[in-house]
């Protein structure tokens, strides 16, 4: 294919783009001209893009190494117009969905021990290279996930990230049957349908009084939803921090039973408390997640289908990031947002 065309019968010229010129500042609408995808790349047209709480870190300067400008968006699910030299396995026209890990070295000790996710040299997708607040983007053909034709690519969108991350995390958890999720976004919303598949009690918890996201739970499954400030009627066998709140792993702690795991999923958390070294004793584990591997990916996109796992998502216009984002920060949606070009 040659650099201008496309297969959606268009001659394509110019992409359009909600770019972050600097943190603490708003997106700015802009046009760009189109890129050829280089070798090992594809060019990826937009079809829907997941609105994360990783964009908000972004956004507001909490990540280290950042790349301004940058057009931030992760969870993006689009269709391939073009490729770069050398891809193979991939055609033009198929879905893909593009994840947070955007490309690895392939050489440090991490990444030659199956720990891609922990790579000394990783580019992360709508950080360190552009994302998909965006009509178009240029990605790694490697870590790009064929995806189904249906759903709808907005539905498909936060499975991206929140849903990703989300398998990580439980994986990391353990098998326990009682299973504390804190913070009820995103990434939680899909975790809880997977979690009640495979048999577990869910616990939900959400910022105190917020009896409509506790709702939510309970209608997903949750044998329990309460506040962050109250215990669970029964002990935790391990918990899940979605919220980046670091105030909330003393408390976890504190609901999860003797040999329990408390696992910090987010990109970033504000300051951890002391607390007192009785709430770890009894060989209770304090872990972290970082990122993915494809093997998730793969492990993942397999899994869901067979559960019949459903996004809740409130779809705004790419003109609209600015707005989706406050609302996410406000919490003002149950589910995920999905920006669709």
């Amino acid at each position: 294919m040659k650099d201008g065309d496309s297969v959606f019968g268009y001659r394509k010229k110019d992409m359009q783009a909600m770019i972050l010129k600097s943190p603490h500042t708003s997106l700015e609408w802009v046009e760009l001209p189109s890129r050829s995808p280089g070798a090992g790349e594809i060019r990826v047209e937009v079809e829907a893009c997941g609105v994360c709480r990783t964009d908000l870190h972004v956004l507001d300067g909490e990540l280290p190494n950042p790349v301004f400008p940058i057009i931030p968006g992760h969870e993006i699910v689009g269709r391939i117009d073009g490729l770069g030299q050398g891809v193979v396995g991939l055609h033009v026209g198929e879905r893909v969905g593009i994840p947070w890990l955007g490309h690895t070295c392939g050489a440090c000790p991490y990444c030659l021990s199956s720990r891609e996710n922990l790579c000394d040299f990783p580019v992360f997708t709508g950080f360190t290279r552009d994302g998909g607040f965006a009509t178009s983007t240029i990605a790694d053909a490697r870590f790009a996930f064929p995806l189904p034709e249906a759903p709808e690519a907005a539905s498909l969108a936060p499975f991206m990230c929140a849903g990703l991350i989300g398998w990580r995390s439980l994986k990391i958890a353990g098998d326990g049957l009682n299973l504390g999720l804190y913070g009820f976004g995103a990434a939680a919303h899909i975790l809880a349908q997977v979690a009640v598949q495979q048999g577990r009690a869910v616990f939900a918890f959400t910022r105190p009084g917020d009896t409509v996201t506790q709702k939510f739970a309970v209608s997903l499954g949750a044998k329990w939803a309460g506040g962050s400030d109250e215990m669970p009627p029964e002990p935790l066998h391990s918990a899940i921090i979605f919220a980046p709140v670091g105030s909330l792993v003393p408390i976890a702690l504190r609901a999860v039973r003797k040999g329990g795991r408390v696992v910090c999923a987010g990109i970033h958390m504000s300051d951890v408390p002391t607390f007192p070294y009785e709430l770890l004793w009894e060989e209770r584990q304090l872990v972290s997640v970082a990122n993915l591997t494809r093997q998730d990916g793969i492990d993942f996109l397999r899994m869901v289908p067979t559960m019949g796992v459903v996004t809740k998502t409130t779809k705004y216009p790419l003109r609209q990031a600015n707005e989706a984002l406050a609302d996410l920060r406000a919490g003002r949606f149950e589910g995920a947002a999905v920006l669709v070009p």
